[in-house]
């Protein structure tokens, strides 16, 4: 079930603040599998849930269609987009080079501060290791993805690639839910994962970005690799279950 504490609402929120929030908190369900593929979401339990109107829901529900994590069925509603592996390969071939670019266009100064961020993720990934927690694991990877995409000032490389990156964060964990040996994949995703953060926090303390995304290209290409041989095992096209990504 969704998360409900997801619902504090700080007292100055405003619309914006509103409205940002109600999409977070629906992206970040939609990519832990909270709300499955194929589900229905209802305008009216949305709008009641977070205490707004309509207007604010049915914003957030056409922009995450737009995305490609929603759509519209006539006589049905709003429901999650289904996903399938080959459908995201051209995906994924975009995200492999908008990966690398983050590291040389408009790079941002490497401070302490930015590091330690980096270092915090790091430390976290040694406890999710331990602790072999799928949410967890999903949670770290999306900070982790926005934290790395922080290292370009260029605007619409950041938006492009954040579009891209929700588009594909479901798959990993979709797929290895249906494979025998479900939960030695995942812990070896968690390794793997645990090692790029490590680089890649390596090579941000050195002060080279472009190391870092030639490091995150390479992993998210392997990502993808994995993800088809255990789309292959499982069958080709993904079913709904009930419960991210390089």
């Amino acid at each position: 079930m969704p998360d409900r504490t997801e619902r504090m609402v700080p007292a100055d929120e405003g619309a914006r603040g509103r409205f940002d929030r109600i999409y977070q908190t629906l992206r970040m369900r939609i990519c832990l599998l909270d709300y499955a593929p194929g589900e229905r979401l209802r305008e009216e339990d949305l709008a009641e849930e977070f205490g707004v109107s309509r207007t604010p829901i049915r914003r957030v529900l056409v922009k995450l269609e737009a995305e490609g994590l929603l759509r519209s069925v006539h006589g049905v509603g709003t429901i999650v987009t289904d996903i399938e592996v080959e459908e995201l390969a051209q995906v994924y071939e975009l995200r492999v080079e908008l990966a690398e670019l983050v590291g040389k266009l408009s790079s941002v100064p490497i401070d302490d501060a930015l590091v330690k961020r980096f270092r915090d993720i790091r430390n976290r990934c040694d406890q999710m290791v331990r602790k072999a927690d799928p949410r967890e694991f999903a949670r770290i990877n999306m900070e982790f993805f926005h934290l790395y995409n922080s290292l370009t000032n260029n605007v619409p490389l950041r938006e492009f690639s954040e579009r891209l990156y929700y588009q594909t964060t479901r798959i990993w964990l979709k797929t290895a839910s249906r494979l025998r040996g479900y939960e030695a994949l995942l812990l070896n995703e968690f390794i793997i994962f645990q090692r790029e953060v490590v680089d890649i926090t390596e090579a941000v303390e050195n002060g080279d970005l472009a190391a870092a995304g030639h490091l995150r290209r390479a992993h998210i290409a392997m990502s993808f690799s994995r993800i088809r041989r255990a789309a292959d095992s499982a069958g080709g096209a993904l079913s709904p279950t009930p419960h991210s990504d390089g």
